[in-house]
C-alpha cells in the first residue's frame, strides 16, 4: 500500500461533495498500471475512460467513496486542495522503495543522454526528477532522500509555472534505482521508466568492462 499512498501523492486527490460524500480520486493516462492499483486496494470500483480532445490520450480515472481512507490520509497530512501545500508523511524506511516509487510513477522523470558533445568524449548522463506544486513536499523528500540514503539533489522551480522540480544526477540516480527496483515483489511500477533505468546501468557496465579490458 505503501506504493499506493506515493501515487496518491502524485496523481489523487481527496474531494468532498455537497452532500456529505468523501472519496479519493486517482487520474492516470496509464489505465494497466491504474488496475493494478485497484487490484492492491481490494476494489471492484468502476475505471472510467475519458478523452478530453480528439487527439489527446485517453485518462483512466477511479473514484473511491470511503471517509474512512480520507481521514486516514488526513491523519498522514493530506487534505483536499493538497496541490500546492503537501507534508512529506512519516514513511518508515521499510516502506520508503515502494512509496518514492509511486510518487516517481506519478509525478517523476527520467533521463539519459551524452553531454559535452563537442568534445572528443562525450559522457552519458541520468538524471531522475520528482516534481510538484508543493515545495514543502520536495524538500521533505530531499530531506528524508538525504538524511537516510546520503543522496543530495537540488529543487528548482520551473520559469512560468508554479512548478518545483527535485533533481539528482548520476550516482544519485542510480541509488534511487536500487531504492525503488532493488527488491521488487511486485509488478506496481511503469515498466517504460524502469526500462530507461536499465538500459543505461547495462550500457554503463559495458563502458566499465570495456575499460578494465
Amino acid at each position: 500500500m505503501a506504493y499506493v499512498l506515493g501515487f496518491f501523492a502524485a496523481d489523487g486527490c481527496i474531494t468532498v461533495h455537497a452532500n456529505g460524500g468523501e472519496y479519493i480520486d486517482f487520474h492516470i493516462s496509464d489505465g494497466e498500471l491504474l488496475y493494478k492499483i485497484r487490484n492492491t486496494m481490494d476494489s471492484d470500483h468502476h475505471i472510467k475512460e475519458r478523452r478530453w480532445k480528439k487527439n489527446e490520450s485517453i485518462l483512466y480515472r477511479m473514484q473511491i467513496g470511503s471517509k474512512e481512507i480520507c481521514n486516514d490520509l488526513r491523519c498522514l497530512g493530506f487534505r483536499e486542495g493538497k496541490t500546492n501545500h503537501m507534508p512529506f508523511p512519516n514513511i518508515p524506511l521499510e516502506h520508503a522503495g515502494d512509496f518514492i516509487r509511486g510518487y516517481f510513477d506519478g509525478d517523476g522523470h527520467v533521463w539519459t543522454g551524452a553531454i559535452h558533445k563537442k568534445r572528443k568524449t562525450q559522457l552519458e548522463v541520468i538524471q531522475t526528477k520528482f516534481s510538484s506544486c508543493s515545495h514543502d513536499f520536495l524538500e521533505g523528500l530531499q530531506t528524508y532522500l538525504r538524511e537516510n540514503y546520503g543522496a543530495g539533489g537540488s529543487i528548482l522551480k520551473r520559469k512560468k509555472k508554479n512548478v518545483y522540480v527535485l533533481q539528482y544526477s548520476i550516482n544519485d540516480s542510480l541509488l534511487l534505482y536500487d531504492l525503488m527496483y532493488g527488491n521488487l515483489q511486485t509488478d506496481l511500477f511503469l515498466e517504460r521508466k524502469k526500462k530507461v533505468f536499465d538500459k543505461f546501468i547495462k550500457k554503463r557496465k559495458k563502458i566499465d568492462n570495456a575499460a578494465v579490458v
